[in-house]
């Protein structure tokens, strides 16, 4: 489990292309305390490390979860990363469990301020469980809905990015056009899952 709390961004040194990528990161994490089986959040997608050394983790990849993600396991790409919540740590965010939903796309970046204003265009399955003032996440990092827009070809959501998000993130580089991986809030999943049972055929 994770709270979207981003505590670094490492950068993928090697992918090992075999029955599944084998993924090199580099990190400023003190790999010492990383156990090997450990979880760690990679731009959102819950990994088991299963190799390590001074400043690297590596983890293996499968083929569905390349599908199933964004175009973000190729060296040198910077990830988000957090490790897994312990037990009485600041819950800094909101529950995050590292299952991506589904893949978005950047509609539109602006200056807001100093922050930036940043739109995505969501796949139709997910558009159902994004809500103003609710909570989401992407590549890994926890953010608030500002606005939803349901347009006849996409819907659109918004979230603002601050300064302090842009530099300790990767968001701060999003540009339009790229694609993001999204976790809808755990407790849509419940809720979707209670209706669904209530006004099943008995």
């Amino acid at each position: 489990m994770f709270t979207g709390i981003v505590t670094d961004i490492g950068t993928i040194r090697q992918v090992e292309r075999r029955g599944d990528a084998r993924v090199v990161i580099d990190t400023a994490y003190d790999t010492g305390s990383v156990d090997l089986g450990a979880s760690i959040a990679c731009s959102g997608v819950c990994l088991t490390v299963v190799d390590k050394g001074p400043g690297w983790f590596a983890v293996d990849v499968s083929g569905e979860t390349i599908a199933r993600t964004a175009d973000q396991w190729r060296e040198g790409r910077r990830l988000n990363l957090e490790r897994a919540l312990r037990l009485g740590e600041e819950l800094g965010g909101h529950i995050v469990t590292g299952h991506v939903d589904g893949v978005a796309t950047v509609a539109a970046i602006a200056p807001d301020g100093d922050s930036l204003r940043v739109d995505f265009a969501l796949p139709p399955a997910l558009a159902p469980f994004v809500a103003p003032k609710g909570s989401v996440t992407i590549d890994g990092v926890s953010l608030t809905v500002n606005r939803v827009e349901d347009q006849a070809e996409a819907t659109r959501f918004g979230v603002n990015i601050i300064p302090h998000t842009q530099g300790a993130t990767t968001l701060g580089d999003l540009r339009a056009g790229d694609s993001v991986n999204v976790e809808i809030d755990v407790l849509a999943r419940y809720l979707q899952r209670m209706e669904q049972y209530r006004v099943r055929p008995r």
